[in-house]
């Protein structure tokens, strides 16, 4: 068979037969690291590295097939690759590449990282480094033609993180809960709690409102407390119909989680919500997050939005 200089396959000819987790030439489990210029593409690469994944950033797609079989060759079995748009022309062999790698039965995940216009332009203006496409253009419109570009791939992606809102621990703190654990198969929960008036998170696979709930910010003694301190989470946990908020919720998990293993969704999102993202929130996503836990399921909870009132 002959080959262009991006085109070498991955020959699975060359993998012994051995047993379960005995194989070190096993392909590798693959990440691509794309996404929105100034979006925290390299703060997710850094979180991945001090998980124990071989990272390569900036890498043209045409050699990412070379490099998995040198990753392969290598003995690892977890590789990251950061992709960005500062070359249209080696972005577009992107699709080429992944069908390659699909056709070869490599197994391949797109996390996709994303910002809102404002957050992406307040970040570049504090760096003073143009994005990749701007040119001659001004901000705005070079992230407009970036969003273009990145459309397609940002809709096959398997995970998509909107960082508008989100602090660079907050952000470790994702990436550690999707890809620390080895490569277990089991769909992993991120409970987010949030504040309605900082914005819906636009990545959340599922959105619910406990404003129905008293605000215990209108109890004076527990205004300056969270809903991570005992006396609130009593308080909103007691009012009538947040147990059975909670059940219903649990129901609702133990429904779509087999949905989600079998469609090799390995991660989801539950956001949960209130004015402010700092009593009802936070006290119902801890709640919510130790009871999947009592069933076994892994979650772990992320508060958005505590601290900013």
């Amino acid at each position: 068979m002959t080959t262009s200089p991006n085109d070498v396959p991955i020959r699975s000819a060359d993998v012994p037969d051995a047993g379960p987790g005995n194989n070190p030439l096993s392909l590798p489990r693959v990440v691509i690291i794309t996404g929105m210029s100034g979006a925290g593409r390299r703060t997710v690469a850094h979180a991945m590295e001090d998980l124990g994944w071989f990272v390569v950033d900036n890498l043209p797609p045409g050699l990412l097939p070379q490099l998995i079989e040198t990753v392969r060759r290598g003995g690892q079995d977890r590789l990251a690759v950061g992709l960005d748009v500062r070359s249209r022309e080696m972005f577009d062999q992107l699709p080429r590449v992944l069908a390659q790698l699909e056709a070869q039965g490599i197994r391949k995940e797109i996390c996709f990282l994303e910002a809102n216009d404002e957050a992406i332009v307040r970040r570049q203006e504090s760096v003073r480094r143009p994005l990749p496409l701007q040119g001659a253009s001004n901000i705005t419109q070079a992230v407009a033609k970036e969003r273009r570009m990145m459309s397609k791939l940002r809709a096959d992606a398997d995970v998509v993180i909107d960082t508008s809102n989100t602090t660079v621990h907050q952000l470790s703190y994702r990436i550690g809960h999707i890809y620390g654990s080895g490569d277990d198969q089991n769909t992993r929960f991120l409970i987010m709690s949030f504040g309605f008036k900082n914005g819906v998170p636009v990545d959340a696979d599922m959105v619910f409102d406990v404003r129905f709930l008293p605000n215990p910010h209108w109890v004076p003694h527990l205004r300056p407390q969270t809903g991570l301190s005992v006396e609130v989470s009593e308080y909103v946990l007691g009012q009538p119909g947040a147990g059975e908020f909670l059940g219903l919720l649990e129901a609702l998990i133990a429904t779509v989680g087999p949905g989600y293993q079998r469609e090799g969704k390995l991660q989801a999102t539950v956001a949960i919500g209130c004015t402010g993202g700092k009593h009802r929130s936070t006290a119902m996503s801890e709640e919510f997050a130790e009871r999947l836990r009592a069933k076994g399921v892994q979650a772990s909870v992320l508060h958005r939005d505590l601290g900013r009132e």
